[in-house]
């Protein structure tokens, strides 16, 4: 089930650019059911996880390599699946009357959200390290569309290309350190690695690996001084900011901090790093804050400021880990607990605030605080709702945020006891630190609801006349606000449901077993330290907030960006320019040139391979004796390719190298192969009039040789000789050197019985090998596309326009006139067609395949194409061309994806006899339709690149 909960948005957002709009409905209202059902079943999945049984369901993918879909829900996953679900079903609530239901890309963000919440449970739920950070990175790159949705603004994508940089630059560091984990653990699985946490930290690569994955959280999670990404981040729509920088994306990296810690946190730099980068973070981000004037701006770093709470939470509950075992171990653990709480109450007031603000926007056409004020009169509800908001995220009573900042103000206060390596004296300065963060936490939530609110009204600089948002606006800010009240006065509902067991989930093994974890949460716990911090925050906070318009310090953002932003401009300039000129310095636009860069490189490296590696042998030994055929074939070979060089056109130059190739299928004849000499043959037949389409482009071959050297040709000479040398030496190499016995036995003596074809090439490329084939046709899928694109995409002085050509207005270059040929054709392309149908459907046993047919069937459509002209190919099979590819490529996928429902790893394929009607006895297998997907995609491709360039005007 669980790996249903995370295809199921995935497929939603697949069918959306599918459905016809509807007239008069917000595609909204066909989104909302998805993250609602989710919500609803994690929600019941609570009692489960409480009682402490963690639901586990594993689908095998690559066992091989360690690498199966493993997908755990327990404590700390439950909290996080709930705000992913929860906070999305509000947020496209809210979107629906945010958006406007006539805007053309309004299904695109949907397709976006639901792709971002797919990837976030994905992160969430994942056991296996690297389908974590497969949807690790899919979550930047949903959210780099999310954030460019106004992609027309310059500012749009300014933010979702700094967003994107920064996080899959720290993605690829932890990326680096997952492997080291798998180097010094020989497991993927989080659970395993916990288990061998112990015997970890004594490895050499054990601090590398923390480093470089500690580089990803932060990254993700806007900590100093990667956190430049998210206030650039706030130019996407409301709903967006309210879901991915409130409850989503920016806590991944919480996340992974979280779910790690009983990996590091017993090593006293885990406890350094986690604790003071997210202790200046707080103190940073809440000092910016006051600075902003944008609204979105202040939350976007308030947001920072509270991500730094959070992750120092996280490292002061990681001391848990030097008591492990003992009752002190649990005494620590309340900074995780309070991490936990606050991370929920975060999500609550701060996408409140995120909607409150996005009205604030609709209604008024402005964030800006210095045109806004006096609104409380004309918008009370939304007013109530930012005031409970803004006092939640204050820390003031009676809100939940009060319950939590008073345990966050408990930790900072007891980490002062902790004594190891001659610490304690510097760990006096997190709970002042902490208590000056917090100031400036009152006073920019002071800020953010008071100057927009009250006041006086300024309505000449408004653009509009404002008044109360409409319910649909409201409803999610409102029981979004509800839950800040309802936490604050039911707190152990919520710790005892998700609280204890997300925090037994990240002290796994730190607690002592015998020992059932409580986190007490209560308003009042008498006079303790922690009233007096809170007491001395709102007096400080007041006459900071009082005057902070009168100090210098904490006027307003200055002009120009910070340092930190501009060391990020001048660096990406810098980069820009600098790969500019390599760049220049061998893109010269001479193909000769690139050829040289490659065979040279391809020479060098290979050559110095073999005549270096120890071990290298060339065999020369135990080879067939020629016969004269294969002499025969050979010198017709050579004599074509050799007749390429002489000759005077390029028509007769692709007519010689034809040649060439049909001689190679002649060879695959003689060696008793027929698959690869029918592939041989017809990709021959489909690259001739490939070239002849291509080379109509280019200028008569005399005048290019005319300008030809002497050295040139040398050059060329040597290069060719060099590269066929190399190659010789390769296949011999390869003869004489292996250690290992041919895998052909293997194929050979195993085809038919595990994969239930007789032929074997087939059979290859469909079950043993289906990989590599379905990598390849996708790479034959993006490569069709991207000719497409460059054939159709015209370039104009300060502008990008696309051709749109009327299918009337397409030719083909090489159509007949041939009366004979015309007539001839007609009957010649259906049988070709009818063989084609008999390839694919014979070649699992016989000569054949999916391959070989798509290839014919091309082949005969180009006949058709070249003897009748375009349209008659497009009203005999009139479709596009493009979507074929892709429906073969999604047949494929799916069908090897099918196995998981039978608990198989990916791509495996099964085969039985059926007794059919009029058939009798039948022998039927599964990779019949992963065939049938790579011949959809093959025609898809060919026709693609053969009608675009043959039909360019």
């Amino acid at each position: 089930m669980l790996h249903a909960v995370i295809l199921i948005p995935f497929l939603l957002a697949v069918l959306i650019p599918l459905v016809k709009r509807i007239p008069h409905l917000h595609a909204g209202w066909a989104v909302l059911p998805v993250p609602t059902l989710l919500f609803a079943y994690f929600l019941m999945k609570v009692p489960d996880i409480q009682a402490g049984e963690p639901t586990v369901a594993t689908v095998s993918w690559m066992p091989s390599l360690g690498m199966d879909i493993t997908l755990v829900l327990d404590g700390l996953s439950l909290v996080f699946a709930l705000l992913i679900t929860g906070m999305g079903a509000l947020v496209v609530l809210y979107s629906i009357y945010y958006l406007d239901k006539r805007m053309e890309s309004i299904r695109n963000f949907y397709m976006y959200l639901l792709m971002f919440m797919g990837a976030m449970l994905g992160v969430v739920l994942s056991d296996n390290l690297m389908v974590l950070y497969g949807f690790w990175e899919l979550t930047s790159i949903t959210s780099f569309l999310l954030i460019a949705f106004w992609h027309r603004r310059e500012r749009s994508r300014y933010g979702a290309l700094k967003s994107m940089l920064i996080t899959v630059f720290g993605g690829l560091a932890m990326f680096a350190g997952f492997n080291l984990l798998y180097v010094m653990s020989g497991t993927y699985s989080i659970r395993e690695i916990i288990v061998q946490a112990g015997q970890l930290s004594a490895e050499p690569m054990f601090l590398p690996a923390m480093l470089l994955i500690l580089l990803g959280a932060f990254t993700k999670s806007a900590q100093f001084p990667f956190h430049i990404w998210l206030p650039d981040a706030m130019e996407a729509p409301t709903p967006v900011s309210a879901y991915l920088h409130s409850a989503t994306m920016v806590k991944a990296g919480l996340y992974l901090v979280a779910r790690l810690t009983p990996v590091f946190a017993g090593n006293l730099e885990w406890f350094w790093l986690v604790s003071l980068v997210g202790l200046v973070t707080l103190l940073y981000g809440s000092f910016k804050a006051i600075k902003q004037t944008d609204l979105k701006a202040m939350l976007a770093f308030s947001t920072v400021s509270q991500l730094g709470l959070i992750m120092c939470l996280l490292g002061l509950g990681s001391a848990a880990a030097f008591f492990s075992g003992t009752e002190e171990s649990v005494f620590y653990s309340m900074a995780t607990a309070a991490a936990v709480f606050h991370l929920i109450n975060h999500a609550v007031f701060k996408g409140t605030l995120f909607m409150v603000v996005g009205i604030v926007d609709h209604e008024t056409n402005t964030r800006d605080l210095r045109k806004l004020g006096g609104l409380m009169s004309l918008m009370p509800v939304t007013f109530s709702v930012a005031l409970i908001g803004a006092f939640s995220m204050a820390g003031l009573p009676p809100f939940s945020g009060f319950l939590s900042k008073e345990m966050f103000f408990t930790a900072v206060m007891d980490i002062r006891q902790l004594d190891i390596w001659s610490t304690q004296s510097w760990l006096v300065l997190i709970p002042v630190i902490a208590w000056i963060a917090s100031v400036f936490t009152f006073v920019y939530s002071m800020i953010l609801v008071f100057k927009t609110f009250t006041g006086k009204l300024q309505p000449e600089k408004l653009d509009k006349v404002p008044h109360e948002a409409p319910r649909g606006l409201l409803f999610s800010p409102v029981l979004l606000v509800s839950l800040a009240v309802f936490f604050a006065f039911f707190p152990d509902l919520l710790s005892s449901s998700l609280i204890e067991p997300a925090v037994a989930s990240i002290q796994y093994g730190l607690l002592p077993p015998e020992k059932s974890l409580h986190v007490p949460i209560h308003f009042w716990h008498g006079w303790t330290p922690e009233i007096f911090m809170t007491l001395g925050v709102i007096a400080a906070g007041m006459l900071l907030y009082r005057g902070y318009g009168r100090l210098r310090i904490l006027d307003r953002e200055w002009s120009g960006r910070d340092s930190l932003n501009r060391m990020y401009d001048l660096g990406l300039r810098a980069l820009e320019g600098g790969s500019a000129r390599i760049t220049n310095l061998y893109m010269t636009g001479s193909n000769r040139n690139y050829l040289l860069y490659i065979f040279g490189f391809f020479i060098i490296a290979l050559g110095s391979t073999l005549l270096g590696a120890q071990g290298i042998t060339l065999g020369m030994k135990d080879y067939a004796p020629i016969s004269i055929y294969e002499v025969a074939v050979v010198a017709v070979m050579l004599v074509a390719a050799i007749a390429v060089l002489f000759a005077k056109s390029r028509v007769n130059a692709i007519l010689f190298t034809g040649a060439v190739g049909y001689m190679v299928t002649l060879l695959f004849v003689i060696f008793r192969a027929p698959d690869l000499a029918l592939t041989q043959m017809i990709v021959e037949t489909v690259s001739v009039i490939l070239f002849l389409l291509c080379f109509k482009y280019l200028p008569k071959l005399k005048q290019e040789k005319e300008k030809e050297k002497a050295s040139f040709k040398w050059l060329n000479l040597i290069l060719a000789a060099g590269v066929g040398l190399t190659m010789t030496l390769v296949a011999l190499a390869a003869m004489g050197s292996s250690p290992f016995a041919p895998i052909s036995e293997f194929f050979l003596n195993e085809s038919y019985s595990l994969a239930g074809g007789k032929n074997v090439v087939n059979v290859i490329l469909v079950d043993f090998r289906g990989f590599d084939t379905l990598f390849e046709i996708m790479v034959l899928g993006v490569a069709s596309l991207g000719i497409y694109g460059l054939v159709n995409l015209r370039m104009e002085p300060g502008a990008i326009q696309v051709k749109k050509s009327k299918p009337a207005a397409y030719w083909f270059p090489l159509r007949s006139n041939d009366v004979i040929l015309r007539t001839m054709s007609k009957g010649i392309v259906l049988i070709i067609l009818t063989f084609s149908l008999y390839l694919f459907f014979a070649g699992h046993n016989h000569p054949g395949g999916g391959f070989i047919g798509a290839l014919m069937t091309s082949a005969g459509l180009i006949l058709m194409a070249i003897s009748l002209g375009i349209e008659p190919v497009r009203k005999f099979l009139p479709v596009n061309y493009r979507i074929l590819t892709a429906v073969g490529l999604l047949i494929a996928i799916l069908t090897a994806a099918g196995s998981f429902a039978f608990g198989a790893p990916f791509l495996s394929h099964s085969f039985g006899h059926f007794d059919l009607p009029l058939l009798g006895d039948t022998e039927l297998a599964t990779a019949v339709l992963f065939d049938l997907g790579v011949y959809l995609a093959v025609v898809g491709v060919t026709m693609n690149i053969i009608f675009t360039i043959g039909g360019d005007e």
